[in-house]
């Protein structure tokens, strides 16, 4: 498996608003959740595509892949039991960009995928999204104490280079609490 290019300019303007299939199976014991696509993944077709993303080296470092996985490898992921989805199906430049109304009616999408997937677990990386999407604007990181049906909800910080407040060992060590509370 050849490595992808990397976007051209052109090929990341045309990606705003465009959108990428879910990476999900049966059988799932964790379903990611970004807050939406960037115009890197938009571009390429690959979840959390972007150099800088922390998702791969946390996801590996975490316990959760024998190794680091790069994205156009994310096909891999249901066959370790994982998957990825978004809140909000658009790609934008940055997650800013979404209204409200967009993350209230994604988390009702995401609701509904949840119930049909029925994962063990959801984990919605970006706490802001989880608070606005979900009317929960006191939730921590963590586990949450609402699930979703039988499902079990997660909040870990999101991996986006962005998001200083946590270094890479910060967010592989949140990753492996819900890897080894989701583990048989």
């Amino acid at each position: 498996m050849t490595t992808p290019a990397r976007p051209t300019a052109a090929q990341l303007a045309a990606a705003q608003d465009t959108t990428i299939p879910d990476v999900t199976g049966p059988g799932l014991r964790v379903l990611f959740c970004g807050i939406n696509p960037g115009l890197w993944s938009g571009a390429t077709g690959h979840h959390f595509a972007r150099p800088g993303n922390r998702f791969w080296p946390a996801l590996h470092r975490s316990g959760f892949t024998d190794r680091q996985l790069a994205p156009h490898e994310q096909d891999l992921l249901p066959g370790l039991g994982l998957g990825i989805t978004n809140v909000v199906a658009r790609a934008s430049a940055k997650a800013d960009e979404l209204t409200r109304e967009e993350l209230l009616a994604g988390a009702a999408a995401l609701r509904e995928r949840v119930a049909r997937l029925r994962p063990r677990a959801l984990a919605v990386l970006g706490i802001g999204a989880y608070r606005a999407g979900f009317g929960r604007p006191k939730a921590v990181i963590g586990r949450q104490p609402e699930p979703l049906g039988g499902t079990e909800v997660w909040v870990l910080p999101n991996p986006s280079g962005l998001n200083a407040h946590y270094s890479l060992d910060a967010l592989a060590d949140r990753f492996r609490e819900l890897r080894l509370a989701t583990e048989d």
